[in-house]
């Protein structure tokens, strides 16, 4: 069986195209160097989400390229959820659907990281090189795989996004819009992990879970579907390497510092950081010549 698109997302996908401002290339733009990955649905996503970005300008003013497009990725997404769901291409159709309400949460992602990143120079920048910026933008499509009921193949592409990224956001986890990893390396956020607006993540924080449940039949079997990983509100920064855990709320308007170890709620305009910091000592090296 082959998907085949008959609805009318390729004309809202254009529609949204012609709503892109100056941030993004041109129809003459020269072409960029090409990039691959493992993945061909992440290949086609990107193409399908950023086509000026990735050397597709063509799909911009082309309905029947878009639908091409989309009818490709139908077919990788029918044959990656057929082992794991029943009436695969009822969910397919749901999934497509959706682009264009995600390519405008990306677009919000976009403009978050340009402008809580003072290193970004340029909207493009950020879409062709920064890995946190990819790894939402798996995500967000994985997210609404998941929520459809095909989990494991939502996982995979999640997994997919991580080998390119170095960022692991399983595709449970429910995120607002405006969201921004910088650096990204060793993030991790749990399944069952809510974020609210405009939350700005360092590298090497975890939003993990605290302790787990065993199932009451089974001591050796830990307990599944049960919230775990915390709640983050609206506009809240947390540093690197740190480590909130279990399933706690963390307000709005917070700040948790660098190294920070969270297993507790935080209330609204609230700042985390370590008070006490280890005590540094140097001692000089003795050459031989001493």
């Amino acid at each position: 069986m082959q998907y085949e698109h008959s609805g009318d997302v390729h004309r809202r996908l254009r529609d949204s195209y012609a709503e892109d401002g100056d941030e993004l290339p041109t129809l003459d733009c020269p072409e960029f160097p090409e990039r691959t990955s493992q993945c061909a649905e992440i290949d086609i996503l990107k193409t399908l989400f950023f086509p000026r970005c990735w050397n597709s300008c063509s799909i911009v003013e082309d309905k029947r390229e878009i639908e091409e497009k989309l009818n490709e990725l139908g077919d990788l997404f029918y044959r990656g959820m057929c082992p794991y769901v029943a009436y695969p291409m009822e969910l397919v159709a749901n999934v497509i659907e959706t682009l264009p309400e995600i390519r405008a949460k990306l677009k919000k992602d976009l403009e978050a990281a340009f402008k809580g990143d003072p290193a970004a120079k340029t909207h493009v920048e950020v879409v062709r090189s920064y890995p946190g910026f990819h790894a939402i933008m798996v995500q967000r499509v994985a997210h609404e795989i998941y929520n459809q009921g095909a989990k494991v193949y939502a996982r995979e592409l999640t997994e997919a996004a991580k080998t390119v990224s170095g960022i692991d956001i399983h595709p449970g986890a429910e995120i607002g819009e405006y969201f921004f990893i910088d650096h990204g390396t060793g993030v991790v956020i749990g399944e069952t992990t809510t974020i609210g607006d405009w939350v700005r993540i360092y590298q090497d924080v975890t939003l993990g879970a605290l302790h787990f449940e065993h199932q009451e039949d089974d001591e050796h079997a830990l307990k599944k579907d049960y919230k775990r990983h915390p709640d983050i509100g609206n506009n809240v920064v947390i540093g690197a390497g740190s480590k909130i855990l279990g399933a706690i709320t963390i307000g709005d308007h917070v700040s948790i510092g660098a190294n920070s170890w969270v297993t507790d709620d935080i209330p609204d305009h609230t700042k985390v950081y370590v008070s006490e910091h280890p005590k540094q000592e140097r001692k000089r090296i003795e050459s031989p010549q001493d």
